[in-house]
């Protein structure tokens, strides 16, 4: 009789540490809607998922882009900034016709995140810095166009701002939309794409990808480019949220918040590992914990960067040490 032995426990113990490794932030996601569905009743009603994914949705847009900069081994820090900036020249250019108000600022921003790229694929120098460089002197010229004033689109064109922003779609809030089909574009352009591929093989080694002949120069310019016309299309829905004005603060820290939220996600700051749909569970259980916080009505709103900036460490420190067992993993293989 043939006797069927049990899995042992350390087998299950490994598995459940395997997905926890590759899947934490999903799974700790969907724990705190389990919990959040138990302890609120307002938690899992219509009003309240669409205010969680509407408050959202503006931060998910600038992280996509991050994502694509991150998985190239690289950071962006001028993302704030540039999302200021193309608010308020959405709303400067709005007395010249809705087509300049939106195009022109997209245009701008995305320039600029070409300026950031050029510089740091053409003359070495490190993204961190190149970016803190722009996010100072963008938001610095910012504040200085405006005079530190809200300035407001055109009167022929403040109500379609403000449709664009507040407005819906069969029920469901343009913002969302829009993420939405951002989030489909870039993930379809990083899965099924040559593009896509480049940029994996860029964060996984730049070396390696230029005797693979990728033309890595013209591959970072074009997602530092990316990246700044994301941010001008969220300055333009901001301006929209906002009534149809535009604010010189708007978007303030925001690249931090975007960073946290790929990182969660699952994209490795090593680059070359993630994507945009880790990005998605990272600004959804971003977006989940603070309003698990705003429901609970205990903690004070200046405890929420407070908790972010936990959840990002934790997740830094985390991805530190995989990073690690991964690259053992690696020599020990080599070794056999």
């Amino acid at each position: 009789m043939k006797v069927v032995a049990s899995q042992p426990t350390g087998g299950l113990l490994k598995k459940t540490k395997s997905l926890l490794q590759k899947q934490g932030a999903l799974v700790s996601l969907i724990l705190l809607i389990i919990f959040g569905s138990f302890r609120y009743d307002t938690f899992l009603t219509d009003i309240n998922i669409i205010n969680i994914l509407k408050q959202n949705s503006m931060i998910g847009l600038v992280a996509i882009g991050m994502t694509f900069v991150i998985l190239m081994k690289g950071i962006d820090l001028s993302v704030g900034s540039l999302l200021a900036l193309g608010g308020v020249m959405a709303a400067t250019l709005s007395p010249y016709g809705l087509v300049v108000a939106l195009v022109g600022p997209i245009l701008l921003t995305t320039l600029l995140g070409c300026v950031n790229g050029l510089i740091i694929a053409k003359l070495r120098i490190e993204p961190f810095i190149v970016t803190l460089a722009m996010m100072i002197g963008v938001r610095g010229f910012v504040y200085a166009f405006t005079k530190e004033k809200t300035i407001s689109v055109d009167d022929r064109y403040t109500q379609f701002f403000i449709d664009l922003g507040n407005g819906a779609f069969i029920g469901v809030p343009n913002p969302i939309w829009i993420f939405f089909v951002a989030l489909f574009i870039s993930s379809f352009i990083l899965l099924q794409t040559k593009f896509g591929r480049n940029v994996y093989a860029i964060g996984g080694n730049e070396d390696a990808a230029r005797l693979m002949g990728i033309r890595v120069d013209r591959m970072k310019i074009m997602v530092y480019a990316l990246t700044g016309a994301l941010a001008g299309i969220t300055g333009i829905i901001l301006a929209g949220r906002l009534g149809g004005a535009a604010q010189p603060v708007a978007g303030n820290m925001w690249e931090l918040d975007a960073i946290a939220a790929v990182v969660i996600g699952g994209t490795l700051l090593s680059g070359g590992r993630g994507g945009v749909l880790g990005t998605f569970v990272g600004v959804m259980l971003l977006g989940v914990v603070l309003n698990i916080i705003n429901l609970e009505g205990t903690l004070d709103s200046w405890w929420q960067p407070v908790i972010r900036g936990t959840f990002l460490i934790f997740i830094v420190i985390i991805q530190a040490q995989l990073l690690k067992r991964q690259n053992l993993s690696k020599k020990r293989r080599k070794q056999v």
